[in-house]
């Protein structure tokens, strides 16, 4: 399905009159699906219940011998409930004799950035690797980075507000799908990262059991990544044989190319059929969306991350639980989503556009389902150094030129904000006029690059034109917004010559709301192009001078 904001899509953006339209009858059919579960849940719970509730704990608890036990007794002169995890060091959360089923996990911990507690920071949640053991089995049931297990991907956390998983300000991680075990149970988490796991609470509440029936399924879920997806192949999200149904899908994508890369469609296998007979119309519509995707949060589906619409190295992270429409089958299933979408024409053999193109953009994915037995499915969850996203920029930092001769008239200074390795330049003149700034940059080879600014926008930010190497190749970018935010500002796809070159952001004016004429920039970057670019070499000869171009 086309993305309502490209060009080719000939529908309405979504400030369009269809967007009040569309949140009366989603917020409609939210209510009326909220009120049917807590219709049912609250039937449910007036039926008797079998078993004995535990909880396996942080707490603090001190046993006979002085030391931590979490069986022990209170100790009142100490509230330390949490616990720090050295790099490559694996936690015992849980550990327990059944049959049983855990019924809820919840757990929190220090943010990636610097903190009183954790000067150097710590490990972020893509770093943490969770694995569930039942029965004593040598293989995770459960294997998966902890933030895309709870809906957080790329290592950025997330609001989730959904039936199973709730993230609550992005800081709190809930689950709440059911996890029977019959001889026992383990669950760790394991530190693939070089800083501590800081602070680390948690609480995993299970029900003690007698026994549970024979056909009792167990649950799984199995991350998998290909960087980049592989050609001539859809996306594998899971593949095994047994008897069960699937659940759910965390999907996470980084593009490699320009515009909307969700046209391919989810296909699925049921009992080792060869054509799939479950087949959908788009990615955006497998994960309930209609016309792309945004940042949303729902019962059965949602997108908690997505930064920027159609452009090189955008980040998109959307889960979809079958909760009320599980997908069953007898013999065995396989999930798949093909990588197929718009695409410019310089990726093009025939240098054309148009949406039906295979896309090498990076997936990565967790599969949740549940079966009777051990499943087939081979995947395992690489270690965290290969986890993370390959980088994709020459970055040229500002910080390192806060001096006159880089700017006009008015106050440079070194700015820590977000993430920013080094800061940026928050750059203060305090009238447009001669007001400008310049980063300098080198090029090594010639080879087909984007070029783009990693700035911030505020309330009290200008505009500013585009000048690299005295040619203009944007009349007027609008660092203005009502929030303090990060964001890129993508200017030109070019093949450079190599040597140095001159970036340059002259102020035009301001926005009617802002307050200022300001500048933060983190950097210049020029971003990687997938090889097929290079291969084709449409653009290679061209002078981008004479007609900057940017790919959309």
């Amino acid at each position: 399905m086309l993305g309502a904001n490209h060009p080719a899509a000939g529908g309405h953006p979504r400030s369009s009159w269809r967007r009040p339209r569309l949140f009366v009858v989603a917020g409609l059919i939210l209510s009326i699906a909220a009120g049917a579960l807590r219709a049912d849940f609250l039937e449910s719970l007036a039926g008797p219940k079998e078993g004995r509730s535990r909880r396996a704990t942080s707490s603090h608890r001190i046993g006979p011998d002085g030391k931590y036990d979490p069986q022990g007794e209170l100790d009142p002169n100490s509230n330390w409930d949490n616990k720090n995890v050295p790099p490559g060091e694996t936690k015992v959360l849980m550990e327990e004799d059944g049959p049983g089923v855990i019924t809820h996990i919840w757990m929190t911990f220090l943010s990636p950035e610097p903190h009183p507690w954790a000067k150097s920071g710590s490990a972020d949640h893509q770093e943490m690797l969770l694995r569930i053991y039942y029965d004593g089995g040598e293989r995770p049931g459960v294997e998966a980075p902890v933030g895309d297990f709870f809906a957080n991907s790329f290592g950025k956390r997330s609001e989730v507000i959904s039936l199973p998983v709730i993230v609550e300000d992005a800081d709190s991680y809930n689950c709440f799908w059911h996890m029977p075990f019959r001889k026992s149970v383990r669950v760790e988490v394991v530190n693939e990262s070089e800083k501590n796991i800081s602070l680390l609470y948690y609480n995993i509440d299970w029900i003690e059991k007698e026994s549970l029936p024979g056909d009792t399924p167990y649950f799984y879920a199995q991350y998998r990544q290909e960087y980049p997806a592989e050609k001539g192949k859809d996306y594998l999200i899971l593949e095994t044989e047994g008897k069960g149904h699937y659940v759910g899908t965390v999907l996470s994508v980084r593009t490699r190319s320009p515009s909307w890369f969700g046209e391919g469609d989810e296909k699925i296998y049921i009992d080792g059929e060869e054509k799939a007979s479950i087949w959908g119309t788009g990615t955006e519509d497998y994960f309930l969306s209609a016309w792309g995707l945004k940042t949303t949060s729902t019962p059965y589906f949602g997108t908690p991350y997505f930064d920027q619409w159609g452009i090189v190295g955008g980040h998109t992270s959307a889960y979809r639980w079958h909760i009320q429409d599980p997908i069953v089958f007898s013999r065995g299933i396989k999930v798949t989503i093909e990588h197929f979408g718009w695409i410019s024409p310089d990726e093009n053999p025939e240098y054309k556009t148009h949406s039906w193109n295979e896309r090498e953009d990076d997936y990565s994915s967790v599969a949740f389902w549940y079966q009777i037995g051990r499943p087939t499915f081979s995947a395992r969850a690489p270690h965290a150094r290969e986890r993370k996203l390959p980088n994709l920029d020459t970055s040229f930092r500002a910080a390192a030129l806060v001096k006159e001769s880089n700017h006009g008239p008015g106050e440079a200074v070194v700015q820590k904000l977000f993430d920013y390795p080094e800061g940026q330049i928050l750059y203060r003149p305090e009238a447009a006029e001669d007001a400008w700034i310049e980063i300098p940059l080198e090029v090594k080879e010639k080879e087909p690059l984007r070029l783009l600014l990693n700035m911030t926008r505020s309330y009290d930010y200008g505009q500013y034109r585009a000048l690299l190497d005295g040619v203009e190749i944007a009349a007027q970018l609008d660092f203005y917004h009502a929030e303090t935010q990060n964001w890129e500002y993508h200017l030109l796809d070019f093949w450079p010559d190599p040597g140095r070159h001159t970036l340059r952001l002259e102020c035009t004016g301001k926005n009617p709301a802002s307050q200022g004429h300001w500048l933060g920039i983190e950097s210049v970057r020029l971003r990687e192009r997938r090889p097929r670019v290079k291969e084709w070499a449409h653009d290679k000869d061209k002078d981008w001078k004479e007609k900057p171009t940017l790919y959309d």
